[in-house]
């Protein structure tokens, strides 16, 4: 063992490296050599830990499964010109984690685990790091409740662990995306400012439903009146009208505050947009298209980073988009790559050495 911080690491003896290709990585099926453990009890965090990637021995009663307390992030890791390794914005996430804890009733994690931890993770499984345009090393910390019991209350025990996935464009074509307007992702006063796993989990039936009429994700509207836009899926999502990009504000605290959605924001500015963060009504964008005013609408997260978008449904109207004369999101997307790879000045200091 080698003591590191407050917390060991065992090493593997043989990594997994050796028998996989990198190239034409899917996302998030191959897992690097280690991960983070920690665990929550008494108060305090305790048994920080890097070890070999392996499965966890779980109790059915565990709290976590009967009652959805779990929360997660995602980071990714870049390689730069030089070959060195770089965290994009990872303070960022640390304070979302711990505003998503707060929500669910669960124990803030400090910054040691999650940030130095996330560190020393990454630099020892730096060889993972795909060397190849749009591909990253995705981070995924996790916290979930750990008691073995059942009863309908906080945990009193919680597990956080911290993995790592190389992986290539998570979307690798423009979408076509169904305007939902029965099922919602989330209501004023709900979790939806939370990346807590429930979220998503709603989400898989009406997401099936749109590819079962052929679309790739669905945008979703307001609880209220179905009336104005939210998340695109997983992701935030962006609209270019005129000289202006509209995102949906986070007032409401049903929308993710995402650390790409800042990132693209920053940038949009730096190219003289106006950026309004505010409701926007699925009628408004409707009339911008009619109009031949609503240019582009893309995604943002840190999986998907920028997805352009072909085509919105909404009722029997079709709204298609020409994305090869595309301008801004190929540029926003081509400064942020740049940036994240070394190529040009990270001047808003977004990236953290390993």
């Amino acid at each position: 063992m080698i003591a590191s911080a407050d917390f060991n690491i065992t090493q593997v003896e043989r990594s997994k490296l050796h028998s996989l290709s990198l190239e034409n990585i899917p996302f998030g099926k191959y897992f690097t050599d280690h991960m983070l453990e920690a665990d929550y009890e008494n108060g305090e965090w305790k048994n920080v830990e890097i070890k070999p990637y392996q499965p966890l021995v779980l109790s059915p009663s565990l709290a976590a499964l009967h009652y959805g307390q779990a929360i997660f992030e995602g980071v990714k890791a870049y390689k730069n010109t030089k070959g060195e390794a770089r965290l994009f914005r990872p303070a960022d996430n640390f304070k979302r984690f711990n505003i998503s804890a707060e929500r669910m009733e669960m124990p803030k994690i400090t910054e040691e685990i999650f940030i130095e931890g996330m560190k020393q993770l990454v630099k020892l499984d730096a060889n993972w790091i795909p060397d190849k345009h749009d591909h990253s090393l995705y981070i995924r910390p996790l916290m979930f409740a750990s008691d073995e019991m059942i009863g309908v209350k906080p945990s009193g025990k919680y597990k956080f662990l911290i993995m790592l996935s190389p992986t290539g464009p998570y979307y690798s074509a423009p979408m076509r995306i169904y305007v939902e307007e029965k099922y919602v992702r989330a209501v004023e006063g709900g979790v939806g400012y939370a990346k807590n796993a429930g979220n998503y989990g709603a989400a898989m039936y009406p997401s099936a439903e749109a590819k079962r009429k052929g679309y790739d994700q669905v945008l979703w509207m307001d609880a209220k009146e179905h009336k104005y836009v939210q998340e695109c899926g997983t992701m935030n999502i962006f609209f270019i009208i005129g000289n202006k990009a509209l995102t949906p504000g986070l007032d409401s605290g049903t929308i993710l505050d995402g650390v790409t959605r800042d990132s693209v924001i920053q940038l949009l500015k730096e190219k003289n947009f106006m950026v309004e963060e505010r409701n926007i009504s699925i009628d408004e964008l409707v009339a911008a298209y009619k109009e031949e005013k609503l240019l582009e609408v893309f995604g943002t997260g840190t999986a998907a980073t920028i997805s352009k978008i072909k085509e919105l449904k909404y009722k029997d109207f079709i709204m298609e988009f020409d994305v090869e004369r595309w301008k801004i999101a190929p540029e926003i997307k081509k400064r942020m790559s740049a940036i994240k790879e070394g190529r040009e000045d990270d001047k808003y200091n977004w990236l953290v050495k390993v």
